[in-house]
């Protein structure tokens, strides 16, 4: 048996050391082929290949051998940081049909957090956001099955479905002393991408939910139509990113010039590699996507001076944190809200060459004033007056996220909370079903942004006027930005 297993080790070492450096080949095609190879760990890849032959002669089933690689690939990746992963071919494709704004499923952006998924937050417009799902909330069972030990691509996989069909999402919430239950109908997900209006004459409203291929262009047919609308000149503008989970690149770069002059530094990357440093500008070669006209020409000219506010909360991250860093270093629009999120990493898609791919961390984000993004976010030059208690989750809070260079503390009351309730039976099966009511989530259906009803955005159109509320009329707090 022995023997056995040291043929088997030494096959499986050549066979992994093959693909390793096929890998390493394909990923770094312009480094020197010795380094490469001397940046192989033999001894480390000996323990793997004992390990996967010990998996073959004695787990309790047969395992294929396609599982078991494709399985220690993913965990290489996951182990990095929350947002590298292993893109099979499914998640591949889902990855490229999400970026174009449609989609089925529950519109929830979420990642992994010690074996259970996580929401970074609910998209606006979609089933997740309308029942009440929030951003912090710890999906711990997905209609009967167990989240604890899938992997993040298996738990996305059960949230997508058919539309029309129910899913129920068992979730855990700070603060909160029992298990929330949803029941969520599947569809297909649009996402708007651009929304907007005029407030009140002189005064206009652009929210973006997500950015997206076309962000760019629909940001600067809704500018045209609201300048075109007003009938006097415009006295304010309010940018919205709050819950906006980011997107693409690009999509980010195109914004920020849609308001600064050209050719200023819209965001720079530091990262290992010479493809990771990167200065983005306002200039149409850093967001257009291959040869085409500019929609961003021929704007009116009003919109490069107009005073703006821009509205942010902990939702606000990735595409939506440069955008406000960009404008508030050039000092272009007045900054409201919250603490942003804080996910200041570069992930680049490495396609694998067989419909797979690997999503990979490769670089940090820097605000032109050279302001790390990651774990820290976007400080507003004006707090939310209207937020009580913001316990939002951001990038620190997670597991493995990428330093800002930072003493961070993790948090692990959540953690402590679910071990806690593990064991509790479940509720459903009692013959008292009044305690069943009481697990029902109370409403917690968000505010609709841009409603008479966002305070913040109230807040925003005071300061626009330069009126104060009554709150702070009878306070000392200063709260002039």
């Amino acid at each position: 048996m022995s023997n056995i297993l040291k043929k088997t080790g030494l096959i499986l070492i050549g066979a992994i050391t093959g693909v390793m450096l096929s890998l390493t080949f394909s990923a770094i095609a312009k480094k020197d082929t010795a380094e490469a190879v001397h940046a192989l760990p033999i001894e480390e890849l000996r323990t793997f290949a004992q390990v996967f032959g010990r998996i073959k002669s004695d787990y309790v089933e047969s395992v294929e051998d396609k599982k078991l690689i494709t399985e220690a690939i993913n965990g290489m990746l996951v182990g990095l940081d929350p947002h590298s992963s292993y893109l099979d071919k499914d998640d591949y494709k889902e990855l490229q049909i999400g970026t174009q704004g449609e989609f089925g499923g529950l519109g929830i952006q979420v990642t992994m957090e010690d074996g259970l998924v996580k929401v970074i937050s609910p998209i606006e417009d979609t089933p997740a956001f309308r029942a009440g799902i929030q951003t912090g909330d710890l999906i711990v069972k997905l209609d009967d099955k167990a989240v604890k030990g899938m992997t993040l691509s298996d738990a996305i996989k059960l949230m997508r479905g058919k539309p029309k069909t129910p899913i129920t999402i068992t979730v855990v919430r700070e603060n909160e002393t029992d298990l929330l239950t949803f029941t969520l109908i599947r569809d297909i997900i649009k996402i708007q991408s651009v929304k907007s209006k005029m407030i009140e004459p002189g005064y206009a409203f652009i929210r973006i939910t997500q950015f997206q291929e076309h962000t760019g262009e629909n940001l600067a047919k809704a500018i045209k139509e609201l300048f075109s609308e007003n009938t006097e000149p415009m006295k304010g503008l309010v940018l919205d990113l709050r819950n906006d989970p980011g997107g693409l690149l690009n999509g980010a770069v195109a914004v920020s010039a849609a308001f600064l002059p050209e050719n200023a530094l819209v965001v720079y990357t530091e990262g290992r590699t010479e493809d990771a440093k990167m200065h983005l500008y306002a200039n149409p070669e850093y967001y257009l996507r291959g040869p085409g006209k500019d929609y961003l020409k021929g704007l009116p000219s009003e919109v490069k001076t107009v005073p703006m506010i821009t509205l942010v909360n902990g939702g606000s991250a990735s595409a939506s944190e440069i955008v406000a860093g960009a404008l508030q270093d050039h000092e272009r629009s007045v900054v409201m809200g919250s603490q942003t999120f804080g996910k200041g990493s570069v992930q680049t898609i490495l396609p694998l060459g067989n419909e797979t791919a690997i999503k990979l961390t490769t670089a940090r984000y820097y605000t032109p004033n050279g302001q790390s993004i990651q774990a820290k976010g976007i400080t507003p030059d004006i707090m939310d007056q209207t937020e009580t208690d913001d316990k939002r989750l951001r990038e620190a809070d997670l597991n493995r996220h990428l330093s800002n260079g930072k003493n961070e503390k993790t948090n692990d009351d959540v953690e402590n909370f679910i071990q806690e309730t593990a064991s509790t039976p479940d509720k459903k099966d009692d013959a008292d079903d009044t305690e069943i009511d009481d697990q029902k989530p109370k409403d917690n259906t968000p505010i609709e942004f841009g409603s008479d009803e966002d305070l913040l955005l109230i807040q925003a159109m005071n300061y626009f006027k330069g009126i104060t509320t009554s709150e702070n009329t009878e306070s000392d707090d200063n709260t002039d930005g």
